[in-house]
C-alpha cells in the first residue's frame, strides 16, 4: 500500500479533507498552495508539511500526487511529479480508491449538502468529509473507526460520479456549475439520474421538479409539504433550534432556523433509519451544532446580531433571509441588513434575475466586488440590476467590535452598528467578517 501522498492545492476545503482523511489512516501527508491561509496554517499545526507557493521543490519520493480542479497542467508541481513517474490523480479520480470498501452515505444537490452532511455525521456517529467545517467537530473531516463514511458529494466537476455511493441522498437538483457541462442540462440531469442509480439506498426530494421525474427508480422518497409538519422556532439556551413532526416518526428537534433546516434534517434522518433505531436519531440529532459559515453566529448584542453565511446561489440566500428575518423578530430586531459578496462572473450571470429577486425583505443591502476564481473579468452593472435596492457598494467591510465598517478608496464611508447583519458569499467575505483580513 503506497503511503506517501501528496496534495496540490491542499488549502481548498474539499482537498484539506481528504488530506486529513488519509493522514488519520496512516499516510505520510503532504501538501502545497498558491498562498498562505487559515487552512494551510491548521495543517502545519496537525503535523502535515505544506508548501507555500507551488514549488518543484515540495515533490520528492511521493507515490501519489492528487491536485485540485482548479490546477492548471502546467503546474510545476504536476509536471515534476509526472516526470518522476508519481501516480498523478485528479481529486475526482482518486476517490474511488480514498472511499473503497466502506459504506458511502454520499449527500448531493446544488444547496443543503454541508448541512445534511454534518446532521448526518451527528447521526450515524461515523466519519464524515464535507466541504465546510462542522462546529460539532472543529473540522472538515472527523474520523471515526466505522465501516461508514457520510461524504459530500460535489456535483460541480461531476466527481459524486466516483463517490461510490452505498446510500444517495439528493437535497435538490438545481442547475448550478454549468460552466463545467457545457451548458448541456440534459448532460448535467444525466450525471445526477446516473449518480443516484449507482447507490442501493436512495433518499431523494421528492418535490424538487428533476427528482420528482425520476418516477422509475426505487427511492425513499420526502413530499416536504405534506411529510413536513408544525415547524417552528424555539430558543434554547439563548441559540437557535428548529422543531418539527416528520411523517409518522414524532418531532425532532435540530440546530438552525427555517423550513431548510427541517427539509435537511428529515433527509438526514431517513437516511440513517436505514442503520440506526429512531430513539437513538432523535437524540444524536441534537448534537449537531451548525456548520461554520452557514447562520454562523458571530456576534450577539441586544441591538446587534453579526452572521457570516456561505450562501452564494439565490435560492440559499432567499431561504436564509427568510430565516434570518425570523431570528430578526424573535430577538426584537427591526433592520435586516445583507452584505453579498457575488463568487464568481459566470455564476452571477447565470442567475442574475434569480439574484435581483432573492434579496427580498431586505432593509439595506451593501455589495462587494465580485470574487474572482480565475474567470476573465466582465463588467455587471450591479447599480442597474438592483436599484429597487438603492444599494450601497463597497471595496471591502472592516470588522470593528459591535459594528462593521464600509470601506471604499481605502476610506470609511459608513459603519453598521445596529440591525441584524449578515454576510453572504464563497469568497474572503467570511474573513472580512471576522476581522480576519
Amino acid at each position: 500500500m503506497s503511503k506517501k501522498v501528496h496534495f496540490i492545492g491542499i488549502g481548498g476545503i474539499g482537498l484539506s479533507a481528504l488530506a486529513r482523511y488519509l493522514k488519520k489512516n496512516g499516510y505520510e501527508i503532504s501538501g502545497s498552495d498558491i498562498k498562505e491561509t487559515p487552512m494551510t496554517k491548521k495543517l502545519r499545526e496537525e503535523g502535515i508539511k505544506v508548501t507555500v507557493p507551488h514549488s518543484k521543490e515540495a515533490i520528492t519520493d511521493q507515490d501519489i500526487v492528487i491536485y485540485s480542479a482548479v490546477i492548471k497542467d502546467d503546474n510545476v508541481e504536476l509536471k515534476e511529479a509526472r516526470r518522476k513517474g508519481a501516480l498523478v490523480l485528479s481529486r475526482k479520480e482518486a476517490l474511488p480508491w480514498i472511499l473503497a470498501n466502506k459504506k458511502v452515505f454520499a449527500v448531493a444537490g446544488a444547496h443543503g449538502k454541508s448541512t445534511t452532511s454534518a446532521m448526518l455525521a451527528s447521526v450515524m456517529d461515523s466519519t464524515v468529509i464535507i466541504g465546510a467545517e462542522s462546529k460539532q467537530f472543529g473540522s472538515n473531516m472527523h474520523y471515526k473507526k466505522s465501516d461508514y463514511i457520510v461524504f459530500e458529494a460535489d456535483e460541480s466537476d461531476e466527481s459524486f460520479l466516483n463517490s461510490n455511493p452505498y446510500v444517495a441522498i439528493v437535497t435538490n437538483a438545481e442547475p448550478e456549475h454549468m460552466e463545467h457541462y457545457g451548458y448541456d442540462y440534459e448532460k448535467f440531469y444525466k450525471a445526477y439520474e446516473e449518480f443516484i442509480k449507482k447507490a442501493q439506498i436512495r433518499v431523494l426530494n421528492a418535490e424538487d421538479d428533476f427528482l420528482s421525474t425520476l418516477t422509475d427508480i426505487e427511492a425513499i422518497r420526502l413530499y416536504p409539504s405534506k411529510d413536513i409538519r408544525d415547524i417552528k422556532t424555539v430558543i434554547i439556551d439563548g441559540e437557535p433550534y428548529t422543531s418539527f413532526v416528520l411523517k409518522d416518526l414524532g418531532t425532532f428537534e435540530v440546530w438552525g432556523i427555517g423550513e431548510h433546516i427541517a427539509l435537511d434534517a428529515s433527509l438526514a434522518i431517513l437516511a440513517a433509519l436505514n442503520e440506526k433505531n429512531l430513539e437513538d436519531i432523535k437524540e444524536a440529532i441534537k448534537n449537531y451544532r451548525g456548520i461554520k459559515k452557514r447562520f454562523d453566529i458571530l456576534e450577539q448584542t441586544k441591538d446587534y446580531i453579526l452572521i457570516d453565511d456561505y450562501g452564494h446561489h439565490p435560492t440559499e440566500i432567499k431561504a436564509t433571509i427568510r430565516s434570518a428575518r425570523e431570528y430578526a423578530d424573535l430577538m426584537n430586531i427591526k433592520k435586516l441588513v445583507a452584505i453579498w459578496q457575488p463568487h464568481k462572473y459566470s455564476r452571477t450571470l447565470d442567475n442574475l434575475d434569480r439574484f435581483v429577486e432573492c434579496f427580498e425583505g431586505v432593509d439595506e443591502l451593501i455589495i462587494l466586488p465580485v470574487w474572482n476564481v480565475g474567470e476573465k473579468e466582465v463588467d455587471i452593472d450591479f447599480e442597474k440590476h438592483f436599484k429597487k435596492y438603492n444599494p450601497k457598494f463597497a471595496d471591502k467591510i472592516k470588522k470593528e467590535r459591535d459594528r462593521i465598517k464600509l470601506v471604499k478608496s481605502q476610506k470609511s464611508i459608513d459603519e453598521l452598528k445596529e440591525g441584524l447583519i449578515i454576510g453572504f458569499g464563497a469568497g474572503d467575505i467570511t474573513y472580512q467578517l471576522r476581522g480576519a483580513v
